[in-house]
């Protein structure tokens, strides 16, 4: 059987049955086999133990915490994505547009395999291993797009639990960010400190929403986790917040 290459989207059937006859993923000739970094591979086998291997935001938020490039290969549309990121250029490889699917709600979304990048972004000094320009892209929208459709909207683990939250000084949002209820929140944000029920109640937010955003605005470096502040608060169950609507009706 052919190998995979870095030009094409494979059916996952193809992806299973080459895994399955040659113990690889095939895209071992993008370049030589080399290791992750100690540090991801230990996170990553975290998300193993945690039965979250397949959690594509977590993948992600990983890489960009790290600052690590690395070869994430994503079921998605019945089909095999090589994405590989590039978290110190701002930028990702993948063969084609992947956003607009996102956006019109295609959302089976699944790592399937980890691998270190094969490719190099562009400029580096090893250029036959870097791949078609036209394939590199920026990455903020990518994370944007993610982070606000992705199937499941819980709070990444990095910003979970008690906190508050502020835009970083000097962040500045993709503008796919600014639509909507969203747009107001970030400018909200940028100059109030709140948790994320607080956020939540805001003008065309919800809870899932409120998440999503903060995601989004993590991944792209700009939020500030506030463990201590005093508005710092753990988020409200399902219990809870029955509880406080059931009180403000009495």
């Amino acid at each position: 059987m052919r190998e995979f290459d870095d030009t094409t989207l494979w059916r996952i059937s193809a992806f299973e049955r080459m895994q399955s006859e040659t113990g690889g993923s095939g895209f071992a000739q993008l370049g030589p086999r080399t290791a992750l970094p100690s540090t991801l591979r230990a996170e990553l086998s975290q998300l193993h133990t945690e039965r979250r291997p397949g959690d594509l935001l977590e993948v992600v938020a990983l890489c960009m915490r790290q600052r690590e490039s690395a070869l994430v290969l994503i079921r998605h549309c019945g089909l095999v994505w090589p994405l590989t990121l590039f978290p110190q250029q701002g930028l990702y490889h993948l063969p084609r547009p992947i956003i607009e699917s996102l956006e019109q709600h295609h959302l089976d979304l699944q790592v399937v395999g980890i691998e270190p990048p094969g490719l190099r972004p562009p400029g580096h000094l090893m250029s036959e291993r870097v791949g078609e320009v036209s394939f590199y892209r920026p990455l903020p929208p990518l994370l944007v797009a993610l982070a606000l459709n992705v199937p499941q909207a819980a709070l990444l683990a990095d910003i979970a639990g008690r906190a508050a939250y502020r835009l970083t000084a000097g962040f500045t949002p993709d503008a796919s960010l600014l639509a909507g209820a969203l747009g107001p929140a970030l400018r909200r944000l940028r100059r109030e400190i709140a948790a994320l029920d607080e956020i939540a109640g805001w003008p065309g937010m919800d809870r899932d929403r409120a998440r999503r955003l903060l995601n989004s605005v993590y991944l792209q470096g700009g939020l500030m986790v506030l463990r201590a502040h005093h508005a710092a608060r753990n988020e409200a169950s399902q219990a809870e917040r029955l509880r406080g609507w059931l009180q403000r009706l009495r």
